[in-house]
């Protein structure tokens, strides 16, 4: 069955967007600008993926996961989400999930996966960027079992049915959490921020502009400086990278990486923190001041449900803070600046009831190339358009560095 018209745009629009904020290598990031204005969003009503529905006592679910769950961060995320998804969906953890841990973004992934198949999953997700262009020829080969991915982007080019992409607008919750961070740099007279990146992505780009873009709108005079560590999870680079920025100056940092090892050197240093995937209190309480999280059991449930009433998966999948599928950590009120809250429920109020665009014009910058960092082109939205991040592919393609910004490649 050929997939919409929709899956040959966006396939032409991928070899586009090779050349900048992308590696040519396949763990590179190769997703497309989308346009800005007024394009609608498509990404929960395209595709195929019927099933003939399962009974839920019968229903085995992989989770295939880059890390594991002890990283308090991205794939504790998932699992919290998938054990959500169970108890929604009435599952039996112990004998329907079979959780594949510390599968790299290589050929252990094919092993991983086949090894779900064998244990007689009807479905498998798997939660790393690399890992899709191992799953897709596994999709290909097992039309019957359905194949869920996270972060990626390719689903809806593929001639499988079963085979589908699925993320959350992520960046709604930085911007959030950049109110915080925005609002603590005003409160200790320090506008300069820091930032852990994972890599030169445009997933990483798009959170790290949203969390600049937040902090801004309640400290005008902020900056932002960017480091990575090329790693997705690993505490010692993390912690290098934020002692690194703590070093040049940074008040308060945050991050797109998978531990808590950045908020334990911001405590150790006494700077400030905003966290992902994980409420970092616990680890750092004198420092992390909230986290952005996503809430994958909003999918996951989903998911399940459609295997068990025999109903669509979309090929690609995206929802927002609107539909609960990003969110804050409670705040940390013992050393949040005062008026944070306040803040953040006015912000909120945009998402939920105003047609808000976090990346809305005027906004001026560059392309750049992720291997070396330097900038290939310049770039500007004027005012009164936005970039529709997420609104037309769930992938993020968000991937220029604006004013303000300083963006270091080692």
């Amino acid at each position: 069955m050929k997939k919409k018209l929709l899956a040959l745009l966006l396939a032409a629009s991928m070899v586009l967007a090779l050349g900048a904020c992308g590696n040519d290598s396949a763990d590179g990031d190769a997703n497309s600008p989308a346009p800005s204005g007024s394009t609608p969003a498509q990404t929960d009503s395209q595709g195929s993926g019927d099933t003939a529905g399962i009974p839920a006592a019968d229903l085995k679910v992989g989770l295939v996961m880059i890390g594991e769950e002890n990283d308090n961060g991205y794939n504790y995320n998932h699992m919290v989400g998938m054990e959500e998804a169970f108890a929604a969906c009435g599952l039996d953890e112990d004998t329907q999930l079979v959780v594949k841990r510390n599968v790299g973004e290589d050929a252990s992934c094919t092993t991983a996966i086949q090894e779900c198949i064998e244990a007689g999953c009807q479905i498998i997700f798997c939660n790393s960027f690399g890992h899709e262009q191992f799953m897709i020829p596994l999709a290909q080969e097992y039309p019957d079992i359905q194949f869920c991915h996270a972060t990626g982007y390719q689903a809806a080019t593929t001639e499988n049915t079963n085979d589908h992409n699925y993320f959350t607008k992520i960046f709604e919750a930085r911007y959030l959490a950049g109110i915080a961070a925005g609002m603590k740099a005003k409160e200790i007279g320090n506008p300069k921020l820091g930032y852990v990146g994972a890599y030169p992505f445009a997933e990483v780009v798009s959170g790290f502009t949203a969390f600049y873009l937040g902090a801004k709108s309640v400290y005008p005079e902020v900056t932002m400086e960017v480091m990575y560590t090329n790693s997705w999870s690993s505490p010692t680079l993390e912690a290098q990278v934020a002692q690194a920025l703590i070093d040049d100056g940074c008040g308060v940092i945050s991050q797109h990486s998978d531990t808590t090892a950045p908020a334990t050197t911001a405590e150790a240093n006494g700077v400030f923190q905003v966290g992902y995937n994980a409420d970092m209190i616990s680890a750092a309480p004198k420092a992390s001041l909230v986290s952005a999280r996503v809430d994958w059991g909003v999918y996951y449930t989903f998911a399940l449900n459609c295997m068990i009433n025999g109903e669509t998966i979309p090929d690609d999948w995206c929802q927002g803070y609107a539909q609960g599928a990003v969110y804050l950590s409670p705040l940390n009120e013992d050393i949040v600046a005062e008026g944070t809250a306040e803040a953040i429920e006015a912000a909120e109020e945009k998402f939920l009831n105003e047609d808000f665009h976090v990346f809305s014009g005027p906004l001026n910058g560059y392309a750049f190339d992720s291997n070396t960092g330097e900038k290939t082109e310049d770039w500007s939205l004027p005012e009164g358009e936005f970039y529709d991040e997420s609104g037309t592919a769930s992938a993020p393609s968000f991937c220029y560095i604006i004013d303000g910004i300083t963006n270091i490649i080692q």
